[in-house]
């Protein structure tokens, strides 16, 4: 696999991944995190189109994780052309490949999934239909060199003055945890899990938007089921029609003023991940401190104390 070129990580987070694909021109969809591995959890959403799943990767020389033992490797002959799965072709890129998985294969409506067709927009249009026909890794490439995918991908990077990308240690694949976005969503009256470092997608078995929930919750379990029961990292993301939407339909009002400032609190929390704030930390600490210095030497050990004392109390609880 290529090397990051230019594609930052992104946070599992739901105003994360309904911003991003809003920005690429998608409509009428947001991200919910699930809490906990609930069919009724996901019925309760609604129209659901699939999950995104967020897990530590266990490298294959330590597991069998490489080749899935779960499910069944799907024969790309039997696909049709408008079947969108993307071998992964460049690292950091696995979150929003995970996403485009499930959106690219919902633009029209299905009888098995009994789904609203998602609204993609001229931008994923016009790039599902230049890749259509492509064989996987073709796809992948051309993911991975959309301009636009990558621009709106890297909106959402956390700002940072002190990371400097060109000083990586090289054997970062070999030391700390990696982290890795793969796909659930059900296709034509099949389960499939859409995952990058696959070579194809995975079916597992018959299943439609009724069934989806305890389907997918099955397949949940068992791959959590492969790590020790220590592991507790992992993250699982609804992808559902906007709930806007749905509370509109249903005359709630409640539920759309509810929907509305968490969509608000959505935009807050990204505009504080474009910025960052080392040098308003600094001028307030330079601020502080020439305050305390006008108070004279004994103001300043006595703040200093008093910040010691507290840190140390804190350490203790």
């Amino acid at each position: 696999m290529a090397d990051a070129g230019g594609w930052s990580t992104i946070e599992s987070d739901e105003g994360v991944f309904t911003s991003l694909v809003e920005n690429l021109g998608v409509e009428g969809i947001q991200f919910e995190e699930l809490i906990s591995l609930d069919p009724d959890t996901i019925r309760s959403l609604g129209t659901v189109y699939g999950v995104i799943f967020l897990f530590k990767y266990l490298r294959p020389q330590a597991t069998a994780q490489s080749s899935s033992p779960d499910g069944t490797p799907a024969d790309p002959s039997t696909l049709s052309d408008s079947f969108f799965f993307a071998n992964q072709t460049i690292q950091n890129a696995c979150g929003t490949q995970a996403i485009l998985s499930v959106i690219l294969n919902h633009e029209s409506a299905s009888p098995e999934n009994n789904n609203t067709p998602i609204t993609l927009g001229p931008e994923l249009s016009s790039f599902k239909d230049f890749t259509t026909g492509f064989p996987s890794d073709l796809r992948g490439e051309a993911l991975s060199n959309s301009e636009a995918i990558r621009s709106a991908h890297n909106a959402f990077a956390r700002a940072s003055p002190f990371v400097d990308e060109t000083a990586r240690p090289q054997n970062e694949d070999e030391e700390g945890d990696v982290y890795h976005f793969i796909a659930y969503t059900p296709i034509n009256g099949t389960l499939y899990e859409l995952d990058g470092l696959q070579q194809s997608p995975i079916s597992h078995g018959a299943c439609d938007a009724s069934t989806f929930p305890e389907k997918v919750i099955e397949v949940l379990q068992r791959r959590i089921a492969r790590y020790p029961e220590t592991e507790t990292r992992f993250n699982l993301m609804a992808v559902v029609k906007d709930l806007r939407i749905s509370a509109v339909e249903a005359g709630d009002e409640e539920a759309l003023a509810r929907e509305e400032r968490k969509r608000a609190g959505w935009a807050w929390e990204n505009s504080l991940r474009r910025s960052n704030f080392v040098g308003f930390i600094g001028e307030v600490l330079k601020g502080v401190v020439g305050q305390k210095e006008k108070e004279g030497q004994g103001a300043v050990e006595e703040w200093v104390k008093k910040a010691e004392g507290e840190t140390a109390r804190r350490l203790r609880r």
